[in-house]
């Protein structure tokens, strides 16, 4: 049996993974075929496998690193921005926040003359520790992309481009 989920190439499929068995009472979803399993079981495991990397060393979670990531890339956005850009939940970047505000990482200042916005900026030690899990996630990526030429690798973003393009259109035809 071909399963993607572990290496194998999947089949052109146009069901989204989803049939409804032969004899069988209910839809059957084909998850090795089903996109959105696909992406979310290769996204679990590549954060895995970063998270491991720097979680007990700097004592992070997953959201709290991303939330640096975001901001160390992105000075002086509010939580809620931080959500939206990571499609996150709200409720967990502003959990990630308390705790890396407590924590001496992330500094929160009220936005010029806009008093009821804040913004969310590293500290010095955020800076810190944000400079040592960066090339640690960069160099982690180019040892997973290693086995990709240049054509694959812009293929890839093309595509992650694409998907998101068709999300987004799906997303407000709602």
């Amino acid at each position: 049996m071909n399963d993607p989920c572990h290496g194998n190439p999947p089949h052109d499929r146009d069901d989204g993974g989803a049939r409804l068995a032969a004899g069988a009472r209910h839809v059957e979803l084909d998850l090795e075929h089903f996109l959105p399993y696909r992406l979310s079981v290769l996204s679990n495991r590549v954060s895995d496998s970063i998270f491991r990397m720097y979680s007990e060393r700097f004592a992070l979670g997953v959201t709290e690193w991303r939330v640096m990531a975001v901001v160390g890339r992105y000075p002086d956005l509010s939580a809620g921005e931080v959500a939206q850009r990571t499609a996150m939940d709200k409720v967990a970047v502003s959990r990630a926040v308390a705790r890396l505000v407590e924590a001496g990482r992330l500094q929160r200042e009220v936005h010029g003359d806009d008093r009821r916005r804040s913004v969310l900026r590293l500290s010095v030690d955020g800076y810190r520790v944000y400079d040592e899990i960066a090339p640690l996630a960069i160099e982690f990526e180019q040892r997973l992309l290693k086995g990709m030429d240049a054509s694959e690798r812009g293929l890839l973003f093309r595509l992650l481009d694409r998907l998101d393009e068709l999300e987004l259109q799906v997303e407000v035809g709602r």
